[in-house]
């Protein structure tokens, strides 16, 4: 999308204007603390607006009226030390956006050796008030409750927490990828597979939970794009397929162009509507430039999927956007569905027809001609390809029953063995429930029979981004 807004964090700490004059170097030292944590932040992400620490009410609407006209995306809210909730409610209504507090103590504990031999109560009490960021919290939450603040927590230490720095991070890269799904433009070419009733969404709702914009787009403005390709650059894209895929043996030079043609048609395609994702699927009948399109489409679109814009087969809605969060999370996001079990080792074998995710391959795609697409017009070529062994993580957007949409999600291991060596993405995946459970857990919650795959386990992320969207998200495994 044009001119997309940077994707913004606010920061802002908390403190109690009556304790500065009472505790000398108290507030320097809460805004040394603050700075640790904006430092920390900038780590994972530059465009920080930060207000400082906000210890009276008008402060409080000075920094809230800020926050809403800079457009920040998501506020950390750091409690440094006992504050008032009214110096920190006005922030957070005029920015309306998701609010993390903050809850970290500069250390493991105090030293109660040492503070108890400072021998001077005034400073012993600025001391404690420079380790009780968790004297506020509750006021801050019964108020946020009671108000309709959005707002969830980490609790931990400024320094040395492993633990406390990966949610924060955790939460950085879920408000991320609700950004970029509300700027994303979805494109969706030709119609849905008839009969697959599983696949028919609901666009407006798609607007609802996650924003962006839904292009309804022709299958003859691919064909028309594809008159307009040059032989200089089908030629260049034969040798960018030969660069970026095992072209086997078998491979025409005349498909190889046919895909190539198509190829370049589909980047124009994308770039003339800015498109993030798409979702495609076209019968292909009784329109020779509109089949010749249709059926030379999975180079291409392997292509485009593995360069950030993620293409699911089918018209599967929903799973385009399953696809562009895992890709926006860095994972990948493969387009696949059940292909067999294997009952001896225990695992599943997933994987689809029509593009994969070159980019989180187990070694190199192979690119193989179909003489038949089966379930399908045409022929031509198609990838073959396993997701990287290890980790990964399995998504479905899920259309349920009540029209809301919800975020199913597992966690296994693709794992190294014998696949179908038919043309298609093809991976075997262990789960921790086993093959058995994990199927039976996994249908129960009525996903459509498509899913995205990603590398790592990301479950933890996805649950954050769901909670910052208001989408139910179900774990299986």
């Amino acid at each position: 999308m044009k001119h997309t807004p940077a994707f913004k964090i606010g920061l802002f700490g908390i403190g109690l204007d009556t304790y500065w004059p009472q505790f000398e170097g108290l507030k320097e030292r809460l805004e040394g603390y603050l700075n640790d944590v904006h430092t920390r932040i900038a780590e994972l992400h530059p465009h920080i607006v930060n207000a400082g620490l906000v210890d009276t009410a008008d402060k409080a609407f000075e920094a809230g009226h800020r926050f809403r006209t800079e457009g920040v995306n998501i506020i950390f809210l750091y409690v440094t030390t006992y504050a008032l909730s009214s110096t920190v409610l006005p922030v957070v209504q005029q920015a309306k956006v998701p609010v993390i507090v903050l809850n970290l103590s500069p250390e493991a504990a105090i030293n109660y050796t040492t503070f108890n031999k400072m021998n001077d109560r005034t400073r012993m009490t600025g001391e404690w008030l420079a380790w009780c960021s968790a004297c506020p919290v509750p006021e801050i939450a019964n108020v946020f409750l009671r108000t309709g603040v959005q707002f969830y927590q980490v609790t931990g230490m400024l320094r040395n927490d492993v633990e406390c720095w990966k949610e924060i991070l955790e939460w950085v890269e879920a408000a991320k990828v609700a950004h970029t799904m509300a700027f994303n433009r979805l494109g969706c070419m030709g119609h849905y597979y008839s009969g697959m009733l599983d696949i028919y969404s609901d666009l407006t709702q798609q607007y609802r939970f996650f924003g962006g914009h839904i292009e309804l787009i022709e299958v003859d403005e691919l064909a028309a794009l594809r008159r307009e390709v040059t032989d200089e650059e089908i030629e260049g894209r034969v040798q960018l397929f030969h660069a970026k895929f095992d072209v086997q043996s078998d491979c025409s030079e005349a498909e190889l162009k046919r895909a190539a043609r198509t190829s370049v048609a589909l980047d124009r395609l994308t770039a003339q509507y800015q498109l993030g994702s798409m979702a495609y699927y076209y019968k292909g009948t009784g329109n020779h430039e509109n089949e010749d399109a249709i059926s030379s489409i999975i180079l291409g679109n392997s292509l485009l999927t593995a360069n950030g814009i993620p293409v699911a087969g089918e018209y599967e809605i929903k799973n385009a956007q399953a696809m562009k969060i895992m890709d926006s999370f860095g994972a990948g996001g493969s387009f696949t569905e059940y292909y067999a079990m294997d009952f001896n080792e225990d695992v599943v074998l997933m994987g689809h027809d029509g593009p994969g995710h070159i980019a989180i391959a187990e070694g190199k795609t192979k690119v193989r001609p179909l003489y038949v697409y089966h379930g399908k017009v045409g022929r031509g070529l198609s990838v073959e390809m396993s997701v990287k062994n290890g980790p990964v993580t399995l998504l479905s957007v899920v259309q349920q029953g009540n029209g809301k949409l919800m975020l199913l999600t597992a966690e296994a291991d693709s794992v190294a063995g014998p696949i179908l060596e038919i043309g298609n993405t093809n991976s075997r995946y262990k789960f921790s429930i086993g093959a058995r459970r994990f199927v039976n857990d996994w249908n129960s919650h009525g996903p459509a029979h498509h899913c995205a795959v990603g590398v790592g386990h990301i479950v933890s992320k996805i649950k954050k981004l769901g909670l910052l969207l208001g989408m139910e998200v179900v774990q299986v495994c």
